[in-house]
Formats: C-alpha cells, structure tokens, sequence
C-alpha cells in the first residue's frame, strides 16, 4: 500500500489510547521495549498467551498477532512454525520486532483500518491473537469496528482469542456487547491464559470468539 494512503486512513480515525500516550512521552515505547526486554532477561516466562494460542491450532497454522508489539507472541509462534503476521500501530514497537525476529511479517497499520489484502496478504486467519491488553488501548469509538475488522480476516471455522484486563477503561460487559454487534460469538470465557474459568468478580478476561 501507499505510505500516503495509509497514513490517510489513519488519520480517519479516532487516535488510539496508545498513541495518545506516545504522543504525551515519546520514550514510552522504548521504556515498553526494554521493560519485556528486561524481564526475558530475568527468566520470566512470557510465553502464555503464545502456549495458548498454539494449542487452538494445528501445525503450520495462519495466525495474525492484533496489537503485537514488539513481537514476544508473534516471535514464539514463528519458532513454533506458525505462518505468522503482526500488525501494531506503533512503528516504534514494529522496528523492534523487525530487529529481534526475522521470521513473521511485521505491518504497521492501525487496527481500526486493518485491511491486509491492501499489503498483499489477501488469505485468512486460522486464528487472531489480541492479547496485552491490546482493546482497552484501542479507542472507545473504535473498538467494535476493530472486532469487525478482525472477524473479516478470519478464515472459515478460524477463531479470534482476546485478552485484557479490569479497570482499564474497558467494560467486559460492554466489550461482550461490542462483539455481539461485530457478528462474533463467545464461545470460552477464561480469567487467565492458563485457562482458569472466569467468574463475575474475575479481573482479566481471555475470550475466544468466531463469526456468528
């Protein structure tokens, strides 16, 4: 796609919480970066949502990371042998990506405007990944459209799977009914990666979805 036109897409559309951050701190995402950068270094382990993920899937699975950040899901499932894209509308977090690991696509696009067959990948998703608290960063006017656009790039039967937290901003009840209005239905309600059932007081969600 034309730089041009997508920064003109872009601009479109209402600035998401993200952005509005870099834009107050322009090193917030290197403080991200380095953040993750140093609890890898520590020994944490940081591949959960990446786990789950793969066990959805079959080998050699299409898998398109939603909000990937600097590319710790992404990275993970690559290795794993996944056909991986990642998208994030950070170009900061994308050029870390891109320097750390060779193997998945790396897209910077805003998810609100998502439209991947304009980058040349026209082939649907067995699964999408939306994890770190990707949605409440997203902005409020924007969130359903997202969902939409997300449900668009899945392949038949292929799944999306979800996860943030509390107290962001972000409703789960409200997130529930913006899905509903994408066309998408719940089929899991999990409060951890580690599939842990969700309750009403549970304060993280990882939900997994797919076309109504």
């Amino acid at each position: 796609m034309n730089p041009e036109r997508e920064r003109d897409k872009m601009s479109e559309v209402e600035t998401s919480g993200w952005m509005k951050i870099v834009e107050e701190n322009p090193d917030h995402s290197t403080w991200y970066i380095e953040r993750f950068q140093g609890m890898e270094a520590e020994g944490k382990d940081l591949a959960g949502e990446a786990r789950f993920v793969d066990a959805m899937v079959p080998r050699h699975a299409r898998v398109l990371d939603a909000g990937c950040g600097p590319g710790r899901v992404s990275a993970f499932l690559a290795d794993l042998g996944h056909e991986v894209v990642g998208v994030d509308v950070d170009p900061v977090l994308i050029s870390a990506a891109e320097k750390a690991h060779s193997a998945p696509t790396w897209i910077v696009a805003d998810l609100a405007v998502l439209d991947l067959a304009a980058h040349g990948i026209s082939e649907g998703f067995d699964v999408i990944v939306s994890a770190g608290n990707v949605m409440p960063f997203l902005a409020p006017s924007t969130r359903r459209v997202v969902l939409e656009r997300l449900r668009r790039h899945l392949r038949d039967e292929g799944r999306i799977a979800v996860g943030f937290g509390a107290g962001r901003g972000y409703e789960f009840a409200e997130f529930f009914a913006d899905a509903d209005a994408a066309g998408l239905v719940i089929d899991v309600k999990l409060r951890t990666w580690d599939l842990r059932p969700h309750t009403d007081d549970s304060d993280f969600l990882v939900a997994i979805l797919r076309s109504a």
